[in-house]
């Protein structure tokens, strides 16, 4: 074999063996978080609503844990009515004939505003809350700050759905 005709086979070998370890380099790194949010997705929804979890607490705090939550809940009220009334609003527009694609874009972002404005509330009355308690009430209670429980509920019942109408279909 000629001289350059080895050089090109080397350098074709060089250049296919650097993609391999690219490659295995990204599998290796990516492997890892992918994995967590296959966990993420199959981990079960929280035991039950945030009062439930309340009454699992030690008698001597638990009416207090209730009524801080309660007062925090009531308190951030407006809020989350705000969220919903900008959203309701939004897709009246969007589904009238003046149509206002400017408009409904403001009112879903603010509708998304006043939904994080009392989330970030609540989160930081439970976490208050939290913080004084005992580590075990603690404990049974932090499950509070997962929100898990909504999305999975919704995610079974739309699976629950389909597996219907599959069924009606066969």
């Amino acid at each position: 074999m000629k001289p350059g005709t080895l050089k090109l086979i080397l350098a074709a070998s060089v250049a296919l063996n650097l993609f391999a370890v690219a490659v295995a380099a990204t599998l290796y790194v990516t492997r890892a978080e992918v994995e967590h949010r296959v966990d993420a997705q199959h981990r079960p929804p929280r035991t039950g609503s945030p009062m439930m979890l309340v009454g699992q607490l030690d008698p001597a705090v638990r009416d207090r844990v209730r009524t801080t939550l309660r007062a925090s809940a009531l308190s951030v009220r407006p809020d989350f009515e705000e969220a919903r009334q900008k959203r309701r609003e939004a897709v009246r527009i969007a589904s009238s004939e003046a149509f206002d694609s400017a408009r409904v874009t403001t009112l879903l972002t603010e509708s998304r505003e006043a939904e994080l404005r009392g989330r970030g509330r609540l989160e930081a009355d439970a976490v208050a809350v939290l913080g004084t308690l005992e580590p075990a009430d603690r404990k049974a209670l932090s499950e509070i700050l997962t929100r898990r429980g909504r999305v999975v509920v919704r995610q079974d019942r739309r699976r629950a759905a389909e597996e219907r109408a599959s069924a009606k279909a066969d």
